[in-house]
C-alpha cells in the first residue's frame, strides 16, 4: 500500500494518512456550497462567490472600497494584496538528508494607478517570511534537509507601465508577470511563494479578427530564489481562435543566457505549434483535446550542440461535472542534453513531486491520467503519472498526486495537496504534503 511504506530512520517516517484526512474533512466541513471553476495549473483556482450573509458581504465590500480609496471605480488607483500561508513537508527515502518542514507566509502588496491618456502602471512588493525554516531553501545553506525552494526574501516583484493608445494593441514594459499559453515555455511559477517575473517588453495585438499576436523581449529573469539571470531573449506567440473548435497556436522562443556560464547550456531556440479545444457536445458534456509538437536546438552562448523534440497529446471528456483526461507528454533527449524549458512553470507538468525539473539526457515520456470534479463546490483532483525515458525502455517510476481545494467567495481559499513519487530507475521515493490558506484582494 502506498502510504504504509516506512523507514527505519525516524527522520524519514512515512506521513500518516490520518493527517491528510483530517485536513480534507476540515476544508470540506467548513465550506458552504458554492460553484467554482479552474483557470490554470494546480492550485490556481477562481470561484464565483457563494451566497453570503449580509455581514460577510459588507465586510468584503468595505475592504474593496477602502483599497480603492473609497471609490467604486479606480479614480485614484487601487491597492492590491495577496497573503498566502503554506505548510510544506518533503520526505525522501535513501538519501542522506533530513525530512524538510517549512511554515512560510508570503505577502504581495501593490498599487495599480488609474489610467491616464492610455497609460497605466503597477508596482508590487513581494516578501516571504520563513516562520519554520527546517528545510534547504537553496539560499540558506541548510543542506542537511530536503529542498523546499521558498527562501526568506523580499523584492520588487513587479514594476511596469502599459500603453493602450494604439488601436487593438497593448504595449507593456518593465518587470512583469508573463504567462504564455499553458506556461510550458514561459510562466510565473506561481506555485512557489516567490514567483518568477521578467524584466521585459511585451506587445499584444488583436488587429486581425480572431488572431492574437504577442511579441516580446526578456532581458532579465527575477527567479523564485530572488536571483537575477541576464539574458537576451525575444519570443513570438500567435493564436487564431476557431470558435467552439479551439485555438491554433504557433510560437518561437530564442532564449540566450548571457552572463552566468552555468546557465548557458539552457540557451536554446524552439519552434512549435499546437491545437487546443474543449467543444461542447451537449448540455453538461464537453470534449477536450490537445495536439502539440515542438523542435529545439542550441542557440546563442550554449556550448553544447544538440537537437531535441517535444510532443504533447491529450484527449478527455467532461460529463456532468466529472472530467477524465488521458495524455502523453514527451521531452526527448539525445544522450547529451534533454529538451529544455528553463522559464516554464514546471511544477504544473510531470508530477507535483518535481522530479523532472531538469529533463534527463535520455529524455522523459510521461503517460498520465487526470480525474477531477467538484462536490458541493469543493474541487477534488487526482493525477497518475507513469514515467519512462523517451524510448519507453527505461522505467523511471510512477507518481500519484491528490488535491482538494475550496474557495470561500472570491477572496479566500483553502487547499491541501499530496504527491508521492514511487521511484524505479530514476531518483528516489519522495513524498510531499502541502496545507495552504490564501487571502487575496
Amino acid at each position: 500500500m502506498l502510504l504504509q511504506k516506512t523507514s527505519n530512520n525516524p527522520e524519514q517516517r512515512r506521513f500518516r494518512p490520518g493527517v491528510i484526512s483530517a485536513a480534507v474533512l476540515a476544508i470540506y466541513a467548513a465550506a458552504p456550497p458554492a460553484s467554482a471553476y479552474e483557470t490554470g495549473a494546480a492550485a490556481e483556482i477562481v470561484a464565483a462567490p457563494p451566497a453570503s450573509t449580509p455581514s460577510a458581504y459588507g465586510f468584503n465590500e468595505t475592504i474593496e472600497r477602502a483599497l480603492k480609496f473609497g471609490q467604486d471605480k479606480n479614480k485614484y488607483g487601487q491597492i492590491k494584496f495577496d497573503l498566502r500561508y503554506r505548510y510544506e513537508n518533503v520526505n525522501q527515502e535513501d538519501v542522506p538528508v533530513k525530512t524538510a518542514n517549512g511554515n512560510t507566509l508570503r505577502l504581495r502588496l501593490g498599487y495599480l494607478t488609474p489610467e491616464f491618456h492610455g497609460f497605466q502602471g503597477f508596482f508590487e512588493y513581494e516578501g516571504n517570511l520563513a516562520m519554520q525554516e527546517d528545510y534547504n531553501s537553496l539560499q540558506n545553506g541548510k543542506t542537511q534537509y530536503s529542498v523546499i525552494a521558498d527562501p526568506q526574501k523580499q523584492e520588487l516583484n513587479q514594476g511596469w507601465i502599459t500603453y493602450k493608445g494604439i488601436p487593438d494593441t497593448v504595449v507593456k514594459g518593465g518587470r512583469q508577470r508573463i504567462k504564455i499559453d499553458n506556461d510550458r515555455f514561459i510562466g510565473n511559477i506561481g506555485w512557489r511563494q516567490m514567483e518568477q517575473t521578467f524584466d521585459s517588453a511585451l506587445i499584444t495585438n488583436n488587429s486581425i479578427a480572431n488572431l492574437t499576436v504577442r511579441v516580446g523581449f526578456i532581458g532579465n529573469v527575477k527567479t523564485i530564489l530572488s536571483n537575477n539571470h541576464l539574458m537576451t531573449s525575444p519570443f513570438l506567440h500567435l493564436g487564431y481562435d476557431f470558435g467552439r473548435w479551439g485555438v491554433l497556436k504557433g510560437y518561437a522562443y530564442w532564449f540566450d543566457y548571457t552572463q552566468d556560464a552555468s546557465l548557458m547550456t539552457s540557451s536554446s531556440q524552439t519552434y512549435g505549434g499546437s491545437f487546443v479545444g474543449s467543444p461542447k457536445i451537449s448540455d453538461g458534456v464537453n470534449a477536450h483535446y490537445r495536439a502539440e509538437y515542438a523542435w529545439q536546438q542550441d542557440y546563442g552562448h550554449n556550448p553544447i550542440s544538440y537537437k531535441d523534440q517535444y510532443l504533447h497529446f491529450m484527449g478527455g471528456l467532461t460529463a456532468y461535472g466529472i472530467t477524465l483526461k488521458g495524455a502523453i507528454e514527451q521531452l526527448d533527449g539525445d544522450g547529451i542534453k534533454g529538451f529544455d524549458t528553463p522559464l516554464a512553470t514546471k511544477h504544473a507538468f510531470q508530477g507535483w513531486a518535481d522530479k523532472f525539473l531538469t529533463t534527463p539526457v535520455d529524455g522523459v515520456r510521461d503517460v498520465y491520467a487526470v480525474l477531477s470534479g467538484k462536490v458541493y463546490g469543493t474541487k477534488l483532483k487526482f493525477v497518475y503519472h507513469n514515467f519512462n525515458d523517451d524510448t519507453g525502455n527505461i522505467s523511471y517510476g510512477n507518481e500519484y498526486d491528490f488535491e482538494i481545494a475550496r474557495n470561500f467567495g472570491k477572496h479566500y481559499q483553502l487547499l491541501a495537496a499530496y504527491a508521492y513519487y514511487d521511484a524505479d530507475e530514476f531518483s528516489t521515493n519522495t513524498q510531499k504534503i502541502w496545507l495552504q490558506g490564501n487571502v487575496k484582494f
